[in-house]
Protein backbone atom coordinates (compact mmCIF):
# COMPACT_ATOMS: atom_id res chain seq x y z
CA UNK A 1 0.00 0.00 0.00
CA UNK A 2 1.26 3.48 -0.80
CA UNK A 3 0.37 6.91 -2.17
CA UNK A 4 0.39 7.92 -5.82
CA UNK A 5 2.55 10.80 -6.97
CA UNK A 6 0.16 13.74 -7.00
CA UNK A 7 2.63 16.37 -8.20
CA UNK A 8 0.41 17.47 -11.06
CA UNK A 9 0.18 14.59 -13.49
CA UNK A 10 -3.14 12.82 -13.87
CA UNK A 11 -2.70 9.14 -13.04
CA UNK A 12 -5.22 6.37 -13.53
CA UNK A 13 -4.50 3.42 -11.24
CA UNK A 14 -6.84 0.47 -11.77
CA UNK A 15 -7.03 -3.11 -10.49
CA UNK A 16 -9.23 -6.08 -11.25
CA UNK A 17 -11.95 -7.19 -8.87
CA UNK A 18 -11.90 -10.65 -7.30
CA UNK A 19 -14.33 -11.85 -9.97
CA UNK A 20 -12.17 -10.36 -12.73
CA UNK A 21 -8.99 -12.02 -11.47
CA UNK A 22 -10.80 -15.35 -11.17
CA UNK A 23 -11.98 -15.16 -14.77
CA UNK A 24 -8.54 -14.08 -15.98
CA UNK A 25 -6.94 -17.01 -14.17
CA UNK A 26 -9.45 -19.44 -15.67
CA UNK A 27 -8.01 -18.80 -19.14
CA UNK A 28 -11.24 -19.95 -20.81
CA UNK A 29 -12.06 -16.74 -22.62
CA UNK A 30 -14.63 -15.59 -20.05
CA UNK A 31 -12.47 -12.62 -19.03
CA UNK A 32 -13.73 -9.39 -20.54
CA UNK A 33 -13.72 -5.93 -18.97
CA UNK A 34 -17.24 -4.54 -19.28
CA UNK A 35 -17.65 -2.34 -16.18
CA UNK A 36 -15.59 0.18 -14.24
CA UNK A 37 -16.04 1.77 -10.83
CA UNK A 38 -14.55 5.02 -9.56
CA UNK A 39 -14.46 6.46 -6.07
CA UNK A 40 -13.41 9.61 -4.21
CA UNK A 41 -12.93 8.23 -0.71
CA UNK A 42 -9.87 10.36 0.06
CA UNK A 43 -11.33 13.68 -1.08
CA UNK A 44 -12.51 16.26 1.46
CA UNK A 45 -14.72 18.67 -0.49
CA UNK A 46 -14.87 21.10 2.43
CA UNK A 47 -11.42 22.21 1.29
CA UNK A 48 -13.05 24.07 -1.62
CA UNK A 49 -12.09 27.74 -1.13
CA UNK A 50 -14.35 29.94 -3.22
CA UNK A 51 -12.95 33.06 -1.52
CA UNK A 52 -9.29 32.48 -2.39
CA UNK A 53 -7.78 35.85 -3.27
CA UNK A 54 -5.59 34.31 -5.97
CA UNK A 55 -8.59 33.63 -8.18
CA UNK A 56 -10.59 30.71 -9.54
CA UNK A 57 -7.59 28.46 -10.40
CA UNK A 58 -6.90 28.26 -6.65
CA UNK A 59 -10.42 27.48 -5.44
CA UNK A 60 -9.82 23.72 -5.65
CA UNK A 61 -6.04 23.65 -5.26
CA UNK A 62 -6.15 21.97 -1.83
CA UNK A 63 -8.49 19.29 -3.18
CA UNK A 64 -6.25 18.59 -6.16
CA UNK A 65 -3.22 18.27 -3.86
CA UNK A 66 -4.88 15.58 -1.71
CA UNK A 67 -2.69 12.44 -1.50
CA UNK A 68 -4.36 9.54 -3.31
CA UNK A 69 -3.91 5.92 -2.25
CA UNK A 70 -2.93 3.26 -4.73
CA UNK A 71 -5.78 1.07 -5.89
CA UNK A 72 -6.40 -1.83 -3.50
CA UNK A 73 -7.03 -5.38 -4.66
CA UNK A 74 -9.11 -5.98 -1.52
CA UNK A 75 -12.64 -4.83 -2.36
CA UNK A 76 -13.59 -4.46 1.32
CA UNK A 77 -10.84 -1.89 1.99
CA UNK A 78 -11.47 0.76 -0.64
CA UNK A 79 -14.17 2.44 -2.71
CA UNK A 80 -16.64 3.05 0.09
CA UNK A 81 -18.05 6.05 -1.85
CA UNK A 82 -18.40 5.07 -5.49
CA UNK A 83 -19.03 7.74 -8.10
CA UNK A 84 -22.15 7.37 -10.20
CA UNK A 85 -23.35 8.65 -13.57
CA UNK A 86 -26.84 10.09 -13.99
CA UNK A 87 -27.90 11.40 -17.39
CA UNK A 88 -30.23 14.09 -16.02
CA UNK A 89 -28.46 17.41 -15.36
CA UNK A 90 -31.38 19.26 -13.74
CA UNK A 91 -31.54 17.32 -10.48
CA UNK A 92 -31.37 19.38 -7.30
CA UNK A 93 -31.54 16.37 -4.96
CA UNK A 94 -30.38 12.77 -5.19
CA UNK A 95 -32.03 9.79 -3.45
CA UNK A 96 -30.56 8.35 -0.27
CA UNK A 97 -31.08 5.18 1.74
CA UNK A 98 -32.02 5.39 5.43
CA UNK A 99 -32.73 2.76 8.05
CA UNK A 100 -36.37 2.89 9.07
CA UNK A 101 -36.18 3.21 12.86
CA UNK A 102 -39.84 3.96 13.54
CA UNK A 103 -41.87 1.23 11.83
CA UNK A 104 -43.13 -1.23 14.45
CA UNK A 105 -41.59 -4.26 12.75
CA UNK A 106 -38.34 -2.54 11.73
CA UNK A 107 -37.23 -0.93 15.00
CA UNK A 108 -33.56 -1.28 15.85
CA UNK A 109 -32.16 -1.84 19.31
CA UNK A 110 -32.85 1.05 21.68
CA UNK A 111 -33.06 -0.42 25.17
CA UNK A 112 -30.25 -2.97 25.08
CA UNK A 113 -26.49 -2.86 24.85
CA UNK A 114 -26.65 -3.20 21.08
CA UNK A 115 -28.33 0.20 20.90
CA UNK A 116 -28.81 1.61 17.40
CA UNK A 117 -28.00 -1.72 15.79
CA UNK A 118 -29.76 -4.99 15.06
CA UNK A 119 -28.97 -8.19 16.96
CA UNK A 120 -29.04 -11.74 15.64
CA UNK A 121 -29.29 -14.54 18.22
CA UNK A 122 -27.38 -17.60 17.04
CA UNK A 123 -28.91 -20.63 18.79
CA UNK A 124 -32.00 -21.93 20.55
CA UNK A 125 -30.50 -21.55 24.04
CA UNK A 126 -30.01 -17.83 23.48
CA UNK A 127 -33.46 -17.60 21.89
CA UNK A 128 -35.08 -19.04 25.02
CA UNK A 129 -33.44 -16.44 27.28
CA UNK A 130 -34.51 -13.50 25.15
CA UNK A 131 -38.01 -14.78 24.57
CA UNK A 132 -38.69 -14.31 28.29
CA UNK A 133 -37.60 -10.65 28.25
CA UNK A 134 -39.83 -7.62 27.83
CA UNK A 135 -40.39 -6.22 24.35
CA UNK A 136 -38.21 -3.21 25.23
CA UNK A 137 -35.22 -5.51 25.62
CA UNK A 138 -35.90 -7.47 22.43
CA UNK A 139 -36.42 -4.54 20.08
CA UNK A 140 -34.31 -5.08 16.99
CA UNK A 141 -33.52 -8.68 17.98
CA UNK A 142 -33.82 -11.56 15.49
CA UNK A 143 -34.16 -15.12 16.72
CA UNK A 144 -32.27 -18.10 15.34
CA UNK A 145 -35.06 -20.67 15.72
CA UNK A 146 -38.23 -18.66 16.31
CA UNK A 147 -39.83 -16.92 13.34
CA UNK A 148 -41.24 -13.46 14.01
CA UNK A 149 -42.68 -10.65 11.90
CA UNK A 150 -39.62 -8.47 12.50
CA UNK A 151 -37.41 -7.33 9.63
CA UNK A 152 -34.83 -4.68 8.78
CA UNK A 153 -36.26 -1.98 6.52
CA UNK A 154 -34.35 0.45 4.32
CA UNK A 155 -36.36 3.36 2.88
CA UNK A 156 -35.27 5.11 -0.30
CA UNK A 157 -36.11 8.57 -1.59
CA UNK A 158 -35.30 12.28 -1.49
CA UNK A 159 -34.66 13.32 2.09
CA UNK A 160 -35.67 16.96 1.77
CA UNK A 161 -38.62 19.10 2.84
CA UNK A 162 -38.23 21.27 -0.27
CA UNK A 163 -40.34 18.77 -2.23
CA UNK A 164 -43.60 17.32 -0.92
CA UNK A 165 -43.51 13.71 0.23
CA UNK A 166 -46.80 13.26 -1.64
CA UNK A 167 -45.04 13.90 -4.94
CA UNK A 168 -43.93 10.79 -6.82
CA UNK A 169 -40.23 10.07 -7.11
CA UNK A 170 -39.00 10.12 -10.72
CA UNK A 171 -39.05 6.55 -12.09
CA UNK A 172 -35.40 6.79 -13.15
CA UNK A 173 -34.41 7.34 -9.50
CA UNK A 174 -36.45 4.52 -7.96
CA UNK A 175 -34.36 1.56 -6.81
CA UNK A 176 -35.53 -1.73 -8.30
CA UNK A 177 -32.41 -3.77 -7.53
CA UNK A 178 -30.32 -3.98 -4.38
CA UNK A 179 -26.93 -5.57 -3.69
CA UNK A 180 -26.46 -6.85 -0.13
CA UNK A 181 -22.98 -7.73 1.14
CA UNK A 182 -22.17 -9.48 4.42
CA UNK A 183 -19.60 -11.73 6.07
CA UNK A 184 -20.63 -15.22 4.99
CA UNK A 185 -18.96 -16.76 8.05
CA UNK A 186 -21.45 -14.98 10.30
CA UNK A 187 -24.81 -14.89 8.58
CA UNK A 188 -26.92 -15.28 5.48
CA UNK A 189 -29.63 -13.17 3.89
CA UNK A 190 -33.25 -14.13 4.49
CA UNK A 191 -36.53 -12.82 3.14
CA UNK A 192 -39.09 -11.26 5.52
CA UNK A 193 -40.89 -14.60 5.22
CA UNK A 194 -37.82 -16.45 6.56
CA UNK A 195 -36.66 -17.93 3.24
CA UNK A 196 -32.85 -18.17 3.25
CA UNK A 197 -31.28 -16.84 0.03
CA UNK A 198 -28.33 -18.10 -2.02
CA UNK A 199 -25.52 -15.62 -2.58
CA UNK A 200 -24.62 -14.50 -6.10
CA UNK A 201 -20.89 -14.29 -5.46
CA UNK A 202 -18.46 -15.11 -2.63
CA UNK A 203 -15.10 -13.35 -2.72
CA UNK A 204 -11.79 -14.43 -1.23
CA UNK A 205 -12.53 -12.45 1.97
CA UNK A 206 -15.69 -14.49 2.63
CA UNK A 207 -17.88 -11.52 1.74
CA UNK A 208 -21.07 -12.80 0.14
CA UNK A 209 -22.95 -10.60 -2.33
CA UNK A 210 -26.69 -11.08 -2.89
CA UNK A 211 -28.51 -9.53 -5.84
CA UNK A 212 -32.20 -8.94 -5.13
CA UNK A 213 -34.30 -7.41 -7.92
CA UNK A 214 -37.90 -6.26 -7.83
CA UNK A 215 -38.91 -8.59 -10.65
CA UNK A 216 -41.72 -10.95 -9.70
CA UNK A 217 -40.81 -10.38 -6.06
CA UNK A 218 -42.85 -13.03 -4.27
CA UNK A 219 -40.83 -13.07 -1.05
CA UNK A 220 -41.69 -9.60 0.25
CA UNK A 221 -38.31 -7.89 -0.11
CA UNK A 222 -39.82 -4.79 -1.73
CA UNK A 223 -42.64 -2.59 -0.47
CA UNK A 224 -44.03 0.67 -1.80
CA UNK A 225 -43.81 3.76 0.38
CA UNK A 226 -45.63 7.02 -0.26
CA UNK A 227 -46.82 10.18 1.39
CA UNK A 228 -49.41 8.31 3.42
CA UNK A 229 -46.90 5.95 4.99
CA UNK A 230 -46.46 6.58 8.70
CA UNK A 231 -42.97 6.50 10.11
CA UNK A 232 -40.73 6.78 7.05
CA UNK A 233 -37.46 8.61 7.74
CA UNK A 234 -37.53 10.03 4.19
CA UNK A 235 -38.84 13.61 4.30
CA UNK A 236 -39.55 14.09 0.58
CA UNK A 237 -40.67 11.94 -2.37
CA UNK A 238 -40.23 8.25 -1.61
CA UNK A 239 -39.28 5.35 -3.81
CA UNK A 240 -38.83 1.86 -2.46
CA UNK A 241 -38.77 0.18 0.93
CA UNK A 242 -36.43 -2.82 1.05
CA UNK A 243 -37.01 -5.40 3.80
CA UNK A 244 -34.90 -8.37 4.85
CA UNK A 245 -33.73 -10.54 7.72
CA UNK A 246 -30.43 -12.15 8.68
CA UNK A 247 -30.02 -15.76 9.73
CA UNK A 248 -26.95 -16.87 11.74
CA UNK A 249 -24.47 -19.17 10.01
CA UNK A 250 -24.24 -22.83 10.95
CA UNK A 251 -20.76 -22.21 12.36
CA UNK A 252 -22.05 -19.59 14.81
CA UNK A 253 -24.88 -21.88 15.82
CA UNK A 254 -22.69 -24.89 16.57
CA UNK A 255 -19.31 -23.48 17.55
CA UNK A 256 -17.70 -20.80 19.71
CA UNK A 257 -14.60 -20.58 17.51
CA UNK A 258 -15.48 -17.35 15.72
CA UNK A 259 -16.76 -15.75 18.92
CA UNK A 260 -13.36 -16.48 20.48
CA UNK A 261 -11.44 -15.30 17.43
CA UNK A 262 -13.47 -12.25 16.39
CA UNK A 263 -15.81 -11.43 19.25
CA UNK A 264 -16.00 -10.15 22.79
CA UNK A 265 -17.03 -12.21 25.79
CA UNK A 266 -18.40 -11.37 29.22
CA UNK A 267 -20.98 -8.82 28.11
CA UNK A 268 -24.07 -8.73 30.32
CA UNK A 269 -27.20 -7.92 28.31
CA UNK A 270 -29.62 -5.37 29.70
CA UNK A 271 -32.48 -7.27 31.31
CA UNK A 272 -31.02 -10.75 30.77
CA UNK A 273 -29.16 -12.84 33.30
CA UNK A 274 -25.85 -14.45 32.51
CA UNK A 275 -23.06 -13.39 30.20
CA UNK A 276 -22.92 -13.31 26.41
CA UNK A 277 -20.39 -13.40 23.64
CA UNK A 278 -20.98 -11.22 20.63
CA UNK A 279 -19.45 -10.28 17.28
CA UNK A 280 -20.06 -6.83 15.80
CA UNK A 281 -20.23 -6.65 12.03
CA UNK A 282 -21.99 -4.71 9.27
CA UNK A 283 -24.26 -5.48 6.35
CA UNK A 284 -23.81 -3.20 3.35
CA UNK A 285 -26.85 -2.44 1.19
CA UNK A 286 -26.30 -0.73 -2.17
CA UNK A 287 -28.91 0.53 -4.61
CA UNK A 288 -27.98 -0.66 -8.09
CA UNK A 289 -29.73 2.27 -9.79
CA UNK A 290 -28.07 5.17 -8.01
CA UNK A 291 -25.09 3.45 -6.39
CA UNK A 292 -25.95 4.88 -2.98
CA UNK A 293 -25.00 2.53 -0.13
CA UNK A 294 -25.60 2.25 3.60
CA UNK A 295 -23.85 0.21 6.31
CA UNK A 296 -26.11 -1.45 8.87
CA UNK A 297 -24.56 -2.42 12.25
CA UNK A 298 -25.26 -6.06 13.15
CA UNK A 299 -24.44 -7.82 16.43
CA UNK A 300 -24.38 -11.64 16.58
CA UNK A 301 -25.12 -12.82 20.13
CA UNK A 302 -24.58 -16.16 21.91
CA UNK A 303 -25.14 -16.98 25.57
CA UNK A 304 -21.93 -18.24 27.20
Amino acid sequence: MGFLDNSGDIILDAVLTDAGRARLAAGDGSFKIVKYAFADDEIDYTKWDGDNQKGTPYYDIEILKTPILEAFTNNTSLMKSKLISISRTNLLFLPVLKINETDGEALNGQANQAANSFSVLVDETTDDVFEALSSDNTTGVFYATKNTAKYIQIDQGLDTTEISKNQALAPALVETHFIIEMDNRLGTLSSPGNVVQSFSFLDDDNIAAYNIANVNDTQGFFAAINGNTVGSPIAGPRGTAFRFKIKPSLELQTSTFLFTKLGTSGNTWNGASGTYSYIDSIVKVTGATTGYSINIPIRYVKQD
